[in-house]
């Protein structure tokens, strides 16, 4: 699973960079997420990520241009960006599952060095 966390850490990275957003997203999804099958990824994510996919792809390529670059140059500006925001989304959710593929316990700031009253040894 770390691999995945990389390549979409990877991908928001370059999204975050600077550029028109439509080559950003070129270049995150073509360098880093291509390659990934959504069979590979947690139930929670497959499903998103297999819509993003189809939205890379969706389009019939002409004069040699790959699929992914047809598809984004036929999105407008507000869809190309809906695209990333998914991409931030799927990194932030393959994060929060970890390794195990299963949610982990959520981080709420309660202090955990009190111990509770039932595991205190008596004398």
């Amino acid at each position: 699973m770390s691999y995945h966390v990389d390549r979409f850490y990877a991908a928001v990275s370059v999204l975050a960079g600077h550029g028109h957003i439509k080559q950003r997203l070129i270049k995150a999804y073509e360098d880093n997420l291509v390659e990934i099958s959504e069979d590979e990824l947690p139930i929670a994510v497959k499903q998103t990520f297999s819509d993003l996919k189809h939205q890379m792809n969706r389009v019939t390529p002409l004069n040699g241009e790959g699929a992914i670059c047809a598809s984004v140059r036929k999105m407008s500006v507000y869809e190309a960006a809906e695209c990333a925001v998914l991409v931030v989304a799927l990194y932030g959710e393959i994060s929060r599952l970890g390794d195990s593929g299963q949610a982990m316990l959520p981080l709420d700031g309660k202090d955990r060095s009190v111990v509770p009253p039932f595991l205190v040894k008596t004398i």
